[in-house]
């Protein structure tokens, strides 16, 4: 793949509602963990998020959108708003399209309107419940807003959601299917049903001290905290973005999406097919495993997940010690589910344009097995030209994005 460009990027994240200060943030190891508003410290229930403060959708849309969106689909709103502002140009609404990845969509409008059905009866429910719930909504929304009639798509692939949905873009751009892409991540899902689940589940151990609640490659970690928001990127097609003089943030080079086949939640212990995803991308890239300088590992602060994905990098790359570096977007922002392999890459546009990797933010004492740095601490300055973004979800979806400077 080495036609498709990156013109165009945008963020609704827990730590900063543009580019720059998401970047600026993750540069500088800053985390937001809150306290959930279900929690009950004083009988023994601890229950942490990382929420987006302050978002207000009618900044970035009018109040009959507000009304008929659930808030995972103005989050797209919003961060897609940013990137095609971003990308600077007119769109053309025959060539250009949306692929969305979602994972919860609208269960917070689903859960709430349950809610009101019990409580108070039919007349409760909020007439434009379908419209707010449904996965392809955000999407959708993005069409409508600049009129778009190019290719039209929602992916859910779990944490996968937003790899695939780049990499599903950028393939119809290299097809000749468009010539622009809207693509991303989007998700909303923080609500109490579903952290008494992931509780009872095991994902969580309800640890005490916020400082200890994600903290992805340590050996001291206690499970994932759910967080919130979208990335979005406009990817081009190279040649249209050279001759309209676009600042290409950079290139998406390679892509590979295929399944672990082992259990619904936990990955196959050997990392077998996790490593196979990341040379099917390299491949996809015409690379060797050898050319890329960082990656920003999926690292779920969970022992199955965490293990697993280490023995897959070292399985692929081998002793490289410090000359391959590797973080992760989840001590800073929890696990942002279907938005997060695209906040990923964010991260590794902004560490290509800086010559610096930010570190893993709260973790400080890296678990024995990786053969490679785990940043932490501080950012780690490298000339990187090449970044490898993964993204491993439930339901044995593996996927692995190559980006690269140029």
């Amino acid at each position: 793949m080495e036609q498709v460009a990156i013109t165009g990027v945008g963020i609704v994240s827990p730590l900063g509602q543009s580019a720059d200060d998401f970047t600026a943030a993750m540069q500088a190891g800053r985390v937001r963990i809150v306290q959930a508003p279900w929690a009950d410290p004083d009988s023994g229930r601890y229950a942490w998020v990382s929420t987006i403060p302050d978002f207000d959708p009618t900044a970035w849309m009018d109040d009959r959108v507000v009304d008929g969106t659930d808030v995972f689909a103005q989050y797209a709103i919003a961060a897609a708003a940013q990137a095609v502002a971003d990308h600077g140009a007119e769109l053309d609404p025959l060539r250009t399209g949306v692929v969305l990845g979602t994972t919860m969509s609208g269960v917070q409008s689903l859960a709430e309107a349950q809610r009101a059905l019990d409580l108070e009866g039919p007349q409760a429910i909020h007439r434009k419940l379908n419209i707010k719930a449904w996965p392809n909504m955000a999407a959708g929304q993005l069409a409508l807003r600049w009129k778009l009639h190019g290719p039209l798509l929602t992916v859910s692939s779990a944490c996968a959601s937003a790899n695939d949905a780049i990499g599903t873009a950028a393939q119809m751009i290299e097809a000749g299917r468009a010539d622009v892409m809207i693509a991303g991540g989007t998700e909303h899902g923080l609500c109490e049903i579903l952290y008494h689940a992931q509780t009872s589940y095991g994902m969580s151990q309800g640890t005490p001290d916020p400082t200890m609640a994600m903290l992805p490659f340590d050996r001291r970690r206690t499970g994932i905290v759910e967080g919130e928001g979208a990335a979005v990127l406009v990817l081009e097609r190279l040649d249209r973005a050279v001759a309209r003089g676009a600042h290409i943030h950079g290139m998406v080079r390679g892509y590979a999406s295929l399944s672990d086949g082992h259990h619904p939640s936990s990955p196959d212990p050997s990392g077998r097919w996790e490593a196979e995803a990341i040379r099917r991308a390299h491949s996809d890239a015409g690379i060797g495993s050898d050319a890329v300088d960082a990656i920003v590992a999926h690292a779920t602060s969970t022992p199955k997940g965490d293990t697993v994905e280490i023995a897959a990098i070292n399985e692929v790359f081998g002793d490289r010690g410090d000359s391959l570096l590797v973080t992760s977007i989840k001590g800073s922002v929890g696990h942002t589910g279907a938005a997060s392999a695209a906040m990923g890459v964010l991260v590794g546009l902004q560490a290509m344009e800086a010559g610096a990797l930010p570190p893993v933010g709260g973790t400080a004492e890296v678990e024995d097995g990786p053969l490679f740095r785990v940043v932490v601490g501080e950012p780690a300055k490298a000339d990187i030209g090449i970044v490898q973004v993964n993204a491993f979800g439930f339901g044995g979806q593996n996927s692995s994005l190559v980006v690269s400077r140029d």
